[in-house]
């Protein structure tokens, strides 16, 4: 598969056991981001994108803007990761909690937070295909454009990563969407990677996109045992043709199981 090719995907508190399993599986560079876990705290993050870094990995940050206690926390963590895993791209989220530092959301990070100055070279940015669970579809629209133009005046290159969706036809129809209205920066669609059901509804209802997994499961006659996979959206994305997008993994069956189904997919050996 083209579309399948040049994926990315998500590894929550991965510890040294698991980074060297990713590493024996995945591609030298392949990027991994590091989920932002209010658990974790700044140390632990540099820590794991170092261990990503010297397996032969790309570690992109995950910055959750609502959870900064200050600008020099923010800072601290930059250098941390610069100087010690050479990192040069994050994500930028709001992060799902009140504000009770100095950035309420991640548009202020990106305007205010000095990323270029911190050696930050590429920052993504979220989209919803399936709108937001707490964000009105008006407001995600022009916080999209906002946040394209700040990276840009910023000298920062920028591509959206999205919530994941269980419906090909939204998936397209989305990108399809920005397409038109103007939007031309690479999007790393996301999606779940293989997992229980049980356990995608409990993520799905978290995130928003409960609609969709009930659809899938509706569709294909699932009840709520099994396992459910993201081969759908892929083969809908391989002949929507190009739309300047890539797989971007959600691993809520785990990472290597995820890590091993996305290189699967890549070399086309997943029958959708």
């Amino acid at each position: 598969m083209k579309f399948a090719a040049n994926f990315s995907l998500e590894a929550t508190r991965p510890d040294a056991t698991e980074i060297a399993a990713l590493a024996g599986i995945l591609p030298s560079g392949t990027p991994v981001f590091l989920t932002a876990v209010p658990t974790v705290d700044p140390r632990a993050q540099i820590d794991a994108a170092t261990r990503l870094r010297n397996a032969g990995l790309e570690p992109v940050v995950h910055i959750a803007a609502r959870r900064l206690a200050s600008a020099a926390q923010l800072n601290e963590l930059l250098t941390g990761l610069r100087a010690e895993a050479d990192v040069r791209r994050l994500l930028i989220i709001g992060g799902d909690v009140d504000s009770s530092g100095p950035f309420a959301d991640a548009l202020s990070v990106i305007q205010k937070g000095g990323l270029r100055e911190a050696g930050i070279e590429e920052i993504g940015i979220g989209g919803y295909p399936e709108q937001h669970p707490r964000i009105p579809l008006g407001r995600l629209e022009a916080a999209l454009d906002q946040k394209i133009a700040a990276a840009r005046a910023a000298g920062l290159s920028v591509t959206i990563v999205s919530q994941f969706s269980f419906s090909p036809e939204r998936v397209v129809g989305w990108l399809r969407q920005l397409r038109a209205c103007g939007i031309t920066v690479p999007v790393k669609v996301g999606m779940a990677g293989p997992a229980s059901v049980t356990g995608l509804l409990r993520y799905a209802k978290r995130c928003g996109v409960s609609a969709s997994l009930r659809g899938l499961m509706s569709a294909t006659g699932r009840g709520l045992i099994g396992h459910a996979s993201p081969d759908a959206v892929l083969a809908a994305l391989e002949a929507a043709g190009d739309l300047n997008a890539s797989p971007h993994y959600f691993s809520f069956g785990g990472a290597v199981e995820t890590a091993r189904y996305a290189c699967e997919a890549a070399a086309g050996r997943i029958a959708a």
